[in-house]
């Protein structure tokens, strides 16, 4: 199916699209479930247990802060991030919980959000329950729910999270469908997503307009921008245990006192710093975007503020041209692969994001569909069998450096599809489908793993996620 731009762009907080903004919003989900169908006054107790990879790197990933803040009621397009920790600590500290923000309940924190280190559900590697009981203890209602990546949420039972009737005026599933389209109706990959983007505001809201769609793109862009503003900022060490110091700061430091001294920069020093302050943003749990992932959140922004001050300064077009175009293109591996590091490793997540905004350049930059087609399939081919095996359990080690590695590799994919006329030998259906298989065949220690590859031979651990 071909998905909404905003599907693939959401509005979240760190560090994890899969562990903190998936189990947020499926405990939220559950928790509107209950305020609309259960007497609220008969709950008494809610327990979230955690399965797979969410168990054994969700403390990492501040899984259990998550999945409290959702049972509050609170969603992470609109949670204030500065205010968890105290939410946080009025829970742990007071030993109650405002379930779905209204009715309080004895909350103990250890034996309410269980880590079941041993037990993988089948359907997913990121599995979780979340339980309602009374003062009896029988439970009143209890859903699982399956974290599939870029916060995309699965019920137990449901065949697709974007499960909806609507059909957009020209759908795709392929590449090779989406040019076919894109040929027949003779529109760009931006111009097809917009009129499909429109289509579908207009199926939810009778009033919206071209003018709705820009201002959502508006939006997205304006968050992405003030989380690169923060990063800049901020020193010190980040959260988690492994005393990472914050380096965009310095970063950007050093470039002015290069121009200072009237010393050349080379635009890799800002893209490396763009990528860099979102990352670190992302890892302190602050406010992102998941583009697609939380984990791969800097590379597209970073490839954007790139565009922005280097290729086409102030083009609201050029922006909402490459964030449609790169909408498109993760809708592909959405499709047809994944993006949850925890099913195809890291090639799913910075992979899927240097093929996106690999594309949105070449599409800003008035590439060809074709040429836009092979950008993409560059991004990913120089990823194939990227593993994701974060050191502790903790996206900043190698996966804060890593973005800046797709956002340059991103840009440099751009320039080769733009030197060629579109004709290449791999398609990105072909690429897609290589992904998909390859992230299949990885063995499961590297794939979100606190043991295997670069995390085992830095700090051993003795737990094996998935």
């Amino acid at each position: 199916m071909s998905h909404s731009m905003f599907d693939l762009f959401k509005i979240g907080v760190g560090p994890s699209s899969s562990h903190t903004v998936g189990p947020m919003v499926a405990c939220a989900r559950f928790s509107h479930y209950a305020a609309q169908t259960l007497s609220m006054t008969d709950i008494e107790r809610v327990k979230v247990d955690l399965y797979g990879s969410l168990a054994l790197t969700g403390k990492g990933h501040a899984t259990d802060v998550a999945c409290v803040m959702g049972l509050m009621g609170e969603m992470p397009a609109t949670i204030e991030s500065d205010e968890i920790d105290t939410m946080t600590k009025l829970v742990k500290n007071g030993g109650e919980l405002p379930f779905a923000g209204r009715h309080y309940i004895p909350f103990n924190w250890q034996a309410d959000i269980a880590f079941h280190y041993e037990q993988v559900l089948p359907a997913h590697p990121n599995g979780m329950t979340v339980s309602a009981y009374d003062k009896a203890g029988d439970c009143l209602a209890s859903k699982t729910y399956f974290s599939v990546g870029g916060g995309f949420v699965v019920e137990e039972g449901e065949t697709d999270a974007l499960a909806t009737d609507f059909t957009p005026p020209y759908p795709f599933k392929s590449a090779a469908e989406l040019l076919e389209q894109c040929t027949k109706t003779n529109m760009t990959i931006s111009e097809l997503m917009f009129t499909n983007e429109v289509a579908r505001a207009q199926y939810h809201d009778s009033h919206a307009t071209r003018d709705t769609v820009n201002q959502g793109l508006d939006h997205i862009w304006q968050v992405m921008r003030e989380c690169i503003d923060r990063g800049i900022k901020q020193g010190g060490v980040l959260p988690g245990g492994l005393n990472i110091k914050r380096r965009a700061k310095g970063m950007y430091d050093a470039i002015h006192d290069k121009q200072a001294h009237g010393l050349p920069t080379d635009t890799n020093d800002w893209v490396n710093l763009f990528a860099m302050a979102v990352n670190e943003e992302n890892a302190a749990g602050g406010r992102v975007v998941t583009a697609p992932t939380n984990g791969a959140a800097g590379v597209i922004p970073a490839v954007l503020a790139y565009y922005d001050k280097f290729v086409s300064p102030n083009n609201p077009d050029g922006i909402r041209t490459f964030m449609a175009t790169s909408a498109a293109i993760g809708s592909l591996y959405k499709t047809n692969a994944s993006i949850s590091a925890a099913e195809v490793g890291c090639q799913g997540e910075i992979g899927v994001a240097c093929s996106m905004a690999a594309a949105g350049l070449a599409a800003a930059m008035g590439a060809s569909n074709q040429q836009i087609e092979n950008a993409a399939e560059i991004g990913m081919e120089h990823n194939l069998g990227l593993t994701c095996d974060p050191i502790d359990g903790l996206v900043q080690v190698p996966c804060i450096e890593r973005n800046t590695m797709g956002a340059v590799k991103a840009i440099n994919a751009t320039r080769l599809a733009m030197g060629g006329d579109g004709e290449h030998h791999v398609s990105l259906d072909s690429v897609i489908k290589t992904m998909h298989e390859t992230g299949l065949d990885m063995m499961s220690k590297y794939k979100e793993t606190s043991q295997g590859g670069l995390a085992t031979n830095v700090i051993p651990i003795n737990v094996v996620a998935c």
